[in-house]
């Protein structure tokens, strides 16, 4: 799609990479820009973006300064970025323009919903959160993300890309099991959201999101390879590597809930017994307390482990070693340089956390059982902001 804009100029968004011939003019000057907004937007730390000169611009990107200067000149032309005067031209401060538009995140959960704005450089503006029912169906579940959404905006923004996030396998923008997430079965979730929002839309995985946004602004931040570990209704892994997220043939890579520990053991969901998901997720704990804590929510059975109750203790611990036992066949697969659990669970900190660890030295080789295995720094919020920071790393905007 293009769209019109002052000074003569136009602006392609699109989900994808627009496609230009290789080596022609039009190909290398889309290629550049994309560098110069690639660094704009990849200069935030979660909370304020970082202001470039453009000579920083240049040093950054590998650009001449001249082609900076002309690229900075054509997007603000175009609305997109905006300068502030300095030392010199080539010492204006650069910064995405407020008015280029806003992003969302959308992060479905089993009873909840949460979503953000962010600008382009996905850095969040307001967000919300609320419970909803486990069965809800998908087109009602986006009805109330859109209305939040709308509620969320900045008054007089256009909203350029949505990212979605689903506790469920994803292909291709297509939600893989039913028997995960029974509301979204065989749904192109893509397309749908797409519809309802009326903006492109990505879809990925709760856990994908979970790693991008740890690796890029949480305790990941700096490690080129990196497992984030969601561990709440279902059990789901993250994967990074070199700086990139891994998803596998059909995207459905880091299901690590469905390793099998006991072919003999509790009934899955996913049909399989003795899955490491049935050992180790909220319900598995609660589970466990059926009789010395009936009808305990997770915060309960935390407070009540503080307190030094050994049936307490004892649940997380064993969810922990189990936890451990399964990250350690990961560890000795990909040596990644640091854990990172999240999820509903990890509310529990060091009363799961020195368990998981007794269990990866347990299991892996050598110094893979120690690797760094801590708490998620961004905390429930962490699914949110990785849609966020997909949505904004996939708009396009392109001066033509």
């Amino acid at each position: 799609m293009t769209i019109s804009v002052r000074g003569g100029h136009s602006v392609a968004m699109t989900s994808e990479r627009s496609e230009l011939a290789p080596g022609s003019t039009a190909s290398l000057r889309a290629a550049n820009q994309r560098r110069v907004l690639d660094a704009l937007r990849a200069s935030t730390d979660g909370d304020a973006a970082t202001v470039f000169t453009q000579a920083e611009l240049a040093r950054v990107t590998g650009l001449a300064r001249a082609t900076v200067s002309n690229i900075v000149r054509d997007l603000g032309q175009a609305g997109l970025v905006e300068t502030e005067a300095g030392s010199g031209r080539r010492g204006s401060a650069v910064r995405l323009s407020p008015g280029a538009g806003v992003v969302a995140g959308v992060d479905f959960g089993h009873s909840h919903l949460a979503v953000a704005i962010g600008d382009l450089t996905g850095r969040v503006l307001a967000e919300e959160r609320r419970a909803i029912p486990p069965e809800l169906a998908h087109e009602e579940a986006l009805a109330l993300a859109v209305a939040m959404t709308t509620r969320l905006r900045p008054a007089g923004s256009t909203l350029r890309h949505v990212g979605l996030g689903l506790p469920a396998p994803v292909t291709d923008g297509v939600v893989q099991s039913a028997a995960i997430f029974p509301g979204w079965r065989s749904v192109d979730a893509r397309s749908v959201g797409a519809e309802a929002f009326g903006s492109p839309v990505d879809v990925e995985n709760d856990a994908n999101l979970g790693a991008l946004a740890e690796h890029r602004i949480g305790v990941g931040r700096g490690a080129d390879s990196s497992v984030f570990v969601k561990i709440s209704s279902g059990v789901g892994a993250g994967i990074i590597l070199r700086n990139e997220l891994f998803q596998g043939t059909a995207g459905s890579a880091g299901e690590i809930g469905h390793l099998t520990f006991d072919e003999q053991g509790p009934l899955c969901r996913c049909g399989s017994r003795g899955c490491l998901e049935t050992y180790t997720s909220v319900q598995a704990v609660q589970g466990l307390l059926a009789s010395q804590l009936p009808g305990a929510s997770l915060d309960e059975i935390i407070a009540t482990a503080e307190t030094g109750d050994v049936s307490a203790r004892r649940a997380l611990e064993d969810a922990g070693l189990h936890l451990g036992w399964g990250l350690a066949a990961v560890v000795n697969l990909m040596n990644p340089s640091v854990v990172v659990i999240g999820g509903d669970m990890a509310r529990a900190g060091e009363l799961l956390l020195e368990s998981v660890r007794i269990g990866l030295r347990r299991h892996a080789l050598d110094t893979l059982a120690l690797t760094p295995v801590v708490s998620s720094r961004l905390g429930e919020r962490a699914s949110l902001l990785g849609a966020v920071l997909l949505a904004a790393e996939r708009t396009e905007l392109l001066v033509d």
